[in-house]
Order: structure tokens, then sequence, then C-alpha cells
């Protein structure tokens, strides 16, 4: 089962991602731009995913991903590192994430990490 240490380690690993501690927990950036979270109890993280896409996530796999009550109105989905089946999928995750997050250069630059979601 991942943990808070397998998450820092992963998203560092993305290109251009720095952590910076907000709102009393690590969060982790892409050229400056938020796309992880690992709130306190480091029992899950937060990341961007679309709306669309959520709604069919948390219908489809309820254990393992929900929407807080305060991130309902934007394009994040929480997800309990327990359920996941590994460091592999841990990583998809956090790079589809990242995806949304970075700027198009870095899309560009690291086309082994894909296309962002929606393009």
């Amino acid at each position: 089962m991942p943990d808070a240490e397998d998450v820092r380690r992963i998203a560092l690993s993305l290109p251009d991602t720095a952590e910076k501690i907000a709102w009393n927990m690590p969060t982790f950036r892409v050229a400056g731009k938020m796309f992880a979270t690992l709130p306190e109890d480091e029992t899950s993280i937060a990341v961007r995913c679309p709306k669309e896409e959520r709604d069919e996530l948390v219908l489809a796999e309820p254990e393992k991903f929900w929407v807080a009550d305060h991130e309902a109105q934007f394009a994040w989905i929480r997800v309990r590192l327990a359920t996941l089946e590994g460091e592999a999928e841990l990583r998809d995750i956090l790079a589809d994430s990242w995806r949304q997050a970075a700027p198009p250069r870095l899309l560009d630059h690291h086309p082994e990490l894909g296309s962002a979601a929606g393009d």
C-alpha cells in the first residue's frame, strides 16, 4: 500500500515539481500550479480531476474516490491511499493530475508523460 512518503517521492519525481506547505499540509506544484495535496492525516491525497470524470470515478469506486465538501465546486477528487493497488496506480494518478496543471511547454518537453486530459 502506498504511503505519504511514496506520494512525496513520486510527485517530486515529476518535472518542474516543488513541494510547498499550504493550509498546514504539503502541496505539490508544477511550475507553481498545484496538482496534489497530502492532507494532514496522510491517508489520502487530493488531485485534479475533471468534474465529469470525477463523478464517474466516485460512482464506480466509492471506496477509493470521494469529493470533499469544500472541493465540490472545483475539479478535484480525493483518493484513499489504502485502496490503491500499488505504486504504479499512484504514479498514474499523480501523473494525470500533473498533466492537467502543467504548462504546454512542459507537456511538449515530456511526451513520455502523455497529454493533458481533454486534449
